[in-house]
């Protein structure tokens, strides 16, 4: 069913785009009615407008609180014009019916010196009239067509001039939905204000809008998927710019951030990680980008084949050659290609997708799905630096070991539990990932680093329960241990440790990724 509009209702405090568009309206023969600042834009604009305080009758009040709140509005836009019962109250009480309201919220969450109503306090910036009159229109959505942003004013101009002055059922039920999720985020974000300083707040609202990514399929072929955001927020992933190849899939963008985060992780060097199934298999830095992303494959090229690689400096012409000799990746995510790359890339590998990104962007929670619920909690970062950790062994660590010790060390943070990781010369060698015990873990890394760890640095993500984890390390060749000690049999431990004549740091910090 499709309605005239013959009259509506603009109240906004984003004025972009607003005269353009009343002028559009008025150009229908659709007469406007506003409240007072967004009256004033429209009139400064020589259109004729009714002030809402000249059709009830009342003045803005209450330091601006009480404006449209009112039964000549809140009548007009909850009529039903089909029924005898309304029709006779809007007789009696001279109400006239709005079909079309334009309305955008109070900006709450800015600085509320800046807002021009009310005393300064963060209060003011909770708008009540705009979301009442958004609902109350988005409720009557068979009669009423609600429009809560500006990108929506083309596109409901164009459909009022085909359609001679009526929107159809289709869009005022589409308008009418994104306007209760307008109202929803906003209300999520009030519940955030309110639990500011709560470090576990009792209430947690997701208002979640889907981008318009198109994922090839989700975790498998047979799973459906699709990128959601927080409404009104925006990371990485809205800057992504895909040069070549078909679209990404679920995976693509889970193991892509994990790899975007870890290459950025790893320090001020050009740095290389490559991703496979969510761990790095290869991660390095180095003095120039080509050398770093040869030494991440070398870690372990056979690994690589298909997988997400992710460097923190422009990809110029040696890194290419490097990636053409190398296997197929699937993901190449950089901060830009220096001109000609793309096209060298999409010619040699042509099923690779080429992207560009902004750099990874920190986020406040995490959220995680278990049957029945979410798990939430701080995000992973690392909170020790070097300046807290603490020898424990008769021998200090090297300047040359020290550096391993931090890759290592902010490497193994990315690594599936349990994880060790075995760095020389800024190169991860061996990475043992996802095992049940510790021990296996290094016995992988170091399988893996094939004697190239020989003199560099051992990580463990957690602590060594028993002397047996730091003795696969010591035959690993690695000169120097990081852990964060907590262990019970700590003193064994480092005994041992002593014994073979390693270096061992605590850090008092796990890094469990699971």
């Amino acid at each position: 069913m499709n309605v005239k509009v013959t009259r509506a209702l603009l109240s906004v405090y984003d004025k972009t785009g607003l005269v353009d568009f009343a002028r559009g309206l008025h150009d229908l023969g659709i007469e406007l009615v506003s409240s007072r600042s967004t009256a004033a834009a429209i009139a400064a604009s020589g259109l004729p407008v009714t002030d809402v305080a000249d059709l009830t009758g009342v003045p803005p009040i209450l330091d601006h609180r009480v404006v449209t709140l009112h039964p000549k509005i809140h009548g007009g836009l909850l009529a039903d014009p089909t029924s005898p019962s309304h029709i006779a109250d809007m007789a009696q009480h001279d109400i006239v019916a709005i079909q079309l309201v334009v309305s955008n919220l109070y900006p709450f969450g800015q600085q509320p010196n800046d807002f021009e109503y009310g005393t300064g306090d963060g209060v003011d910036l909770i708008d009540i009239g705009g979301p009442a009159m958004t609902r109350a229109a988005a409720k009557n959505h068979e009669h009423v067509t609600i429009v809560t942003r500006v990108d929506q004013y083309d596109p409901i101009l164009e459909e009022l001039r085909a359609h001679s002055g009526n929107v159809t059922s289709e869009t005022r039920r589409a308008c009418a939905l994104e306007a209760f999720a307008a109202t929803a985020a906003y209300d999520a974000n009030i519940v955030q204000w309110f639990q500011a300083n709560e470090p576990q707040p009792k209430h947690v609202n997701l208002a979640l809008e889907r981008t318009e990514d198109v994922l090839r399929y989700g975790e498998n072929p047979h799973q459906r998927g699709a990128r959601y955001r927080v409404r009104g927020t925006t990371s990485w992933f809205d800057t992504i710019e895909q040069h070549s190849g078909v679209a990404l899939s679920y995976l693509n963008l889970y193991d892509a951030d994990a790899a975007w985060k870890c290459a950025f992780d790893l320090g001020d060097q050009p740095a290389c990680a490559i991703i496979k199934h969510a761990n790095p298999c290869g991660a390095a830095v180095g003095n120039d980008l080509a050398t770093a992303y040869m030494h991440a494959l070398e870690c372990d090229e056979r690994s690589a084949f298909g997988g997400i690689v992710a460097v923190n400096r422009i990809v110029d012409e040696a890194t290419v050659d490097k990636m053409v000799a190398g296997p197929q990746a699937d993901v190449v995510i950089a901060p830009g290609y220096a001109p000609g790359v793309i096209d060298a890339l999409r010619a040699k590998r042509k099923n690779t997708r080429l992207i560009t990104a902004a750099p990874p962007n920190a986020w406040t929670t995490d959220v995680r799905q278990v049957s029945g619920g979410f798990l939430i909690q701080d995000p992973h970062h690392f909170a020790t630096t070097r300046d807290t950790w603490k020898v424990v062994t008769n021998i200090a660590p090297s300047e040359t070991q020290w550096a391993d010790l931090s890759i290592a060390w902010r490497l193994v943070g990315h690594v599936k539990s349990n994880a060790i990781v075995l760095v020389k010369d800024g190169v991860a060698w061996g990475i043992g990932a996802g095992q049940q015990n510790r021990v296996e873990s290094g016995e992988i890394a170091a399988k893996k680093a094939n004697g190239r760890a020989i003199g560099g640095a051992c990580a463990s993500d957690a602590f060594y329960p028993f002397p047996d984890g730091v003795e696969a390390a010591a035959a690993a060749g690695v000169a120097a241990v990081i852990q964060p000690g907590g262990s019970v049999r700590d003193d064994d431990v480092v005994k041992r440790a002593d014994e073979l004549g390693l270096a061992m740091v605590f850090t008092g910090e796990r890094h469990f990724l699971h």
